[in-house]
């Protein structure tokens, strides 16, 4: 998943990019009313001849006004009073701009959290669909969206730039492969294979994490499930070109040479295990690894044998050259074609897998229409249960459970689960569950970074009970955009409004 701005759906910096808007407001309020006192403070400091000039600068239609008075007025004229009541318009001035902007800040966060700036979205499926296409109309490559009902397939919709796709048609599904890789990991788990408490490294022996300043024994394989761990590598992988070698995977943990532009790209403990949650892609290679070795078999033949296949996706694939065939044509944000980038890191970022196979997939967290049990053997439900408990909070809410995120609640009813996915330059992803109705939403696009999350943002606002402290972030770089503009115009108008009035005290003296 490239760095990008606008994403949370899981990203630190779009959190952090709200917060620093809002504390710069309050910081801006009180600036502004400080600032009053040092005017007073500068003018009443200033001789009588260089009030004057400011005068002639700033008041030109009435500098010969002006200067009359100045230049007949002995300085004491301006006395306390005078020095008050301009002190008072100034101060006023300054605490009415900052009292907007903390109030112009705090209405848009509010209809951030409402849902304003999406449609309103309705929960019936066809009703979503019909504004869902509409939306996605100036998509400049290739989307498959499918909506689940009551764990039915209830709509599809498929639209393309070049070749046509469809339910079968495979996308490359970037971070949203994750969630299926945790899937592979918990099989371990029940097949006794490993413990979800040990630390990783009892199981590896063709790479070992470097010794550091943290003990790598707190990185327990629950932790790199839940990004828990302490790896501090920052990952997103961008992918290697045509015609460029794919790392062999211990190499990637050492240093990832497909690390995105800005990421430290090194699988580390740089910070204390289970302290907080990191996004770590550098984890899931990680776990890549720890399956090939418990296993003894390849990651990707492990993975159809034992989740893929026996859940019906049968199209799916973690192979590129066995993808090749039936996958998506990629473009980029501009709508140019652009080439398939493939990855050493394909447990984290390259999953191929059809709409189809991916709903396929959801609907196998409840019951089957034939009483089949949730998880369809391939995991016990006591499995599913462990997946959606919640291993990390973030704003007090509800953030991460075991390889996937929870978007909504806590407990089997009403809770949202899924995860969303992006990869260079411009492929979005995301697969989303609601665990108590049954209904569901796949959306896979080339083409755009935003596409998909947007529109599965969209579908789970109605579903949110109460306020969710995480719901403004996969719209943080929009909000803070529209409060930057709106400070912005109140610093203009109210710096205006604030020097006219005190100039206007001033004539009068």
């Amino acid at each position: 998943m490239p760095p990008n701005a606008r994403q949370a759906t899981t990203n630190e910096f779009m959190l952090t990019s709200v917060l620093k808007s809002v504390a710069s407001l309050i910081l801006a309020g009180g600036h502004a009313a400080a600032s009053g006192s040092l005017l007073v403070e500068f003018v009443r400091d200033r001789p009588i001849a260089l009030r004057v000039r400011s005068i002639q600068r700033c008041r030109r239609r009435r500098v010969s006004r002006a200067r009359r008075r100045w230049s007949t007025s002995p300085p004491g004229d301006f006395g306390d009073a005078d020095m008050n009541n301009l002190m008072s318009r100034l101060l006023l001035g300054g605490f009415w701009m900052g009292a907007s902007m903390i109030a112009w800040s705090a209405s848009v966060v509010a209809a951030g959290l409402a849902g304003a700036g999406h449609f309103s979205a309705p929960t019936d499926s066809r009703a979503f669909m019909t504004q869902a296409q509409r939306r996605a109309a100036d998509h400049k490559g290739n989307l498959a969206l499918i909506l689940i009902e009551n764990g039915e397939v209830a709509d599809r919709h498929f639209q393309s730039r070049g070749r046509a796709v469809d339910e079968h048609t495979l996308f490359q599904l970037a971070s949203l492969s994750k969630w299926t890789t945790a899937w592979g990991v918990m099989a371990l788990v029940e097949d006794g294979k490993i413990d979800l408490d040990a630390p990783v490294e009892t199981y590896l022996s063709r790479w070992q994490l470097p010794p550091g300043a943290y003990d790598s024994k707190g990185v327990t394989v629950r932790r790199l499930l839940s990004h828990m761990a302490g790896l501090t590598d920052g990952l997103s992988y961008c992918g290697f070109l045509p015609g460029v070698a794919v790392q062999p995977i211990e190499q990637s943990l050492t240093h990832a040479a497909d690390a995105c532009p800005g990421v430290d790209g090194r699988a580390q403990v740089g910070a204390a295990p289970g302290e907080r949650w990191r996004y770590s892609g550098a984890g899931y290679t990680l776990l890549q690894l720890l399956i090939e070795e418990a296993a003894q078999e390849p990651f990707a033949a492990y993975m159809q044998r034992r989740v893929l296949l026996p859940l019906g996706m049968a199209r799916s694939t973690y192979r590129s050259d066995e993808a090749a065939a039936d996958l998506a044509e990629f473009f980029d944000a501009d709508g140019r074609l652009t080439a398939h980038r493939r990855y050493t890191a394909v447990a984290a970022a390259s999953l191929y897998s059809s709409a189809g196979d991916v709903a396929r997939f959801l609907q196998a967290h409840g019951p089957g229409p034939g009483g089949e049990p949730p998880g369809r053997g391939v995991l016990s439900p006591q499995s599913l249960a462990a997946m959606r408990r919640v291993e990390a909070r973030m704003l007090g809410s509800p953030f991460w459970g075991l390889g996937t995120r929870i978007y909504v609640g806590e407990g089997e009813s009403g809770q949202v689960i899924g995860h969303d996915g992006g990869n260079a330059p411009a492929v979005n992803t995301t697969a989303r569950i609601d665990l108590g109705s049954g209904d569901g939403i796949v959306v896979l696009a080339t083409g755009s970074l935003e596409i998909a999350s947007r529109l599965a943002s969209e579908w789970t606002i109605p579903r949110r009970q109460g306020v969710n402290g995480l719901a403004i972030l996969g719209e943080a770089s929009r909000l803070a955009g529209w409060i930057g503009s709106g400070v912005l115009l109140i610093a203009v108008i109210g710096s205006w409004a604030t020097w006219r009035a005190a100039t206007r005290q001033r004539d009068k003296i």
